[in-house]
């Protein structure tokens, strides 16, 4: 039944078909018909009439259409430079896309230096591996300086995934904006450096005190007006820092005269030979003996500078001195007495007076101390250093202690309690306000007997090439040694010089004109009379 009624339908819908086509040619024909009655034309006529007419009408329409599409080009014309011009222009602009290294950009962003619409210039960086880590040399954008990176150090060496301690940064002396960063793919230290050959030393711009985290050699230009402190916990290898440091000064610094006090007896016996004076004692009084020396010196040096200046003299050139002591605090210690705070009281007001005054005439102190708390060594006397030196500590206050209150506000500080204990000699090096990680040399002994040897023979010569061999001073000298004695009272003395006199007080006061050297006391602090040491610093030194 279904399908009958399907072709039913087909047949229906051919029947309409039909009869429209019928339907369609009785219209035409309609038309046809009235064109003809009413032109008065025949049926051919008629037809090729009606056909030139549809001609007409398509010709006519092709032209219309080409009039409209010229007329829509002209309106079109005078935007198609600019779009010329963009066309031409878009390589530029493609070619001005600036490339931003991924890792260097991420980090900077990240640790606040740049902004996130900052980048770091792909072809502004150069990545130069090295035995321990990688060398990064970039350029910030102009809104940025080193002192940026500087400020967010530690932020930046996190983004590394290393410490603190794995980064080094330095400025760059033609551009604020060209910053070197190295990044240690190591610990700093894992493994030790050479020490240094005389050579490198020699060659060294000024004094160099031990190696960088790179291996290069590391120091200051000079000594010249400063002094240091040194400062560290037990067996964090001060000692053995400042012997290197020491040797370095005994190869580089030219002619020096060095004064050591060995507060741990036997730290810097290697040097005594090279000594101008060299003791070893942990007694406050022998500290106090010494500081006088010194300070007497340099009120000498600055009569000279004064009589100079009023003659309108050129200044004179003072041959550098070095007073280096170790465990400085047990010096202005007190027994809680009267008389013994008294006694550091005084010491500290001299000790003072020596750092701060003495530099101007040539006269620099290093002291070292493993106790670099606020109250081993009066803040008079550490505010006068101007190179700080910390090995490892436990706490951030004795940081500031060793290496200034507002050590920790400067830039890019390094936090000595990071430092790892088990690494000997290595330290913060605060010097001009930058602060640089190092360690210290260890120079063999060897090494260094050889270099005390040469100096001791030279210093002997220039002492019997520039004192006058009967001088009051070389026949003191020679008969203490004839005696084989390091003391002398000024009883026993003053007649093999020819002073009859019997009065102490007058005796001793023409024995010392005479030498042109203050009188000491013995180790007992008892009988008065001169040391040999003394005698020869003053052989040795001049005023």
């Amino acid at each position: 039944m279904g399908k009958r009624t399907k072709k039913d339908q087909q047949e229906q819908d051919l029947y309409a078909q039909g009869a429209g086509a019928i339907g369609g040619l009785v219209i035409v024909f309609g038309i046809l018909a009235a064109i003809k009655d009413t032109l008065g034309l025949s049926w051919p006529a008629t037809v090729l009439v009606l056909v030139g007419a549809l001609v007409l009408l398509g010709y006519g329409a092709y032209k219309a259409r080409q009039a409209v599409r010229r007329l829509m080009e002209r309106r079109a014309q005078p935007a198609a430079p600019q779009q010329q011009t963009e066309v031409a222009e878009a390589p530029e602009a493609a070619a001005s896309v600036v490339q931003a290294h991924p890792e260097l950009t991420e980090a900077l962003v990240t640790a606040g230096v740049i902004d996130k619409t900052e980048v770091i210039r792909a072809d502004e960086v150069t990545i130069t591996p090295i035995p321990t880590g990688k060398q990064f040399n970039f350029l910030l954008p102009k809104t940025r300086t080193f002192k940026d990176v500087e400020g967010r150090i530690a932020n930046v060496a996190g983004w590394f995934g290393v410490s603190r301690l794995h980064v080094k940064l330095e400025r760059s002396r033609e551009n604020e904006r060209r910053v070197h960063l190295l990044v240690l793919a190591q610990p700093p230290f894992s493994q030790p450096f050479p020490h240094p050959s005389r050579h490198e030393i020699q060659s060294f711009a000024g004094v160099p005190l031990g190696h960088d985290v790179t291996g290069q050699l590391v120091g200051i230009p000079t000594f010249d007006k400063a002094s240091m402190l040194v400062g560290g916990m037990s067996q964090m290898g001060k000692t053995t820092f400042i012997n290197g440091l020491i040797t370095c000064l005994l190869i580089a610094y030219g002619d020096f005269e060095l004064y050591l006090l060995d507060g741990k007896i036997c730290g810097f016996i290697r040097f005594e030979n090279a000594c101008t004076r060299y003791e070893s004692s942990d007694d406050p009084a022998v500290f106090e003996s010494m500081v006088d020396a010194l300070n007497d010196r340099v009120e000498r040096r600055y009569r000279r500078k004064q009589e100079a200046l009023r003659n309108r003299e050129p200044e004179p050139r003072f041959k550098p001195v070095f007073f280096i002591v170790d465990e400085v605090a047990d010096f202005f210690a007190d027994d809680g007495t009267p008389k013994g705070k008294e006694r550091a009281a005084r010491i500290a007001e001299k000790a003072r007076k020596l750092v701060a005054r003495a530099l101007e005439s040539g006269i620099s102190s290093i002291m070292l101390t493993q106790r670099p708390d606020k109250d081993a060594i009066p803040v008079n006397v550490r505010n006068q250093f101007l190179i700080r030196f910390c090995m490892y500590v436990e706490s951030k206050g004795t940081a500031r202690v060793a290496l200034g209150d507002s050590y920790f506000e400067s830039a890019a500080p390094i936090d000595p309690t990071r430092l790892n204990p088990d690494i000997k000699g290595q330290g913060v090096l605060f010097a001009g306000g930058t602060s640089t990680l190092i360690r210290g040399f260890h120079f063999p002994d060897s090494f260094t007997w050889e270099v005390v040897d040469q100096i001791s023979a030279r210093q002997t010569k220039e002492v019997e090439k520039t004192s006058a061999p009967h001088s009051p001073l070389m026949q003191a000298i020679e008969l203490m040694r004839n005696k084989g004695v390091d003391f002398m009272a000024t009883a026993d003395l003053a007649p093999a010089l020819g002073i009859t006199e019997t009065q102490a007080a007058t005796r001793g006061k023409k024995l010392s004109a005479l030498l042109g050297v203050k009188p000491s006391k013995d180790e007992k602090n008892v009988t008065r009379g001169y040391w040999l040491a003394d005698l020869m610093a003053a052989a040795r030194s001049d005023p």
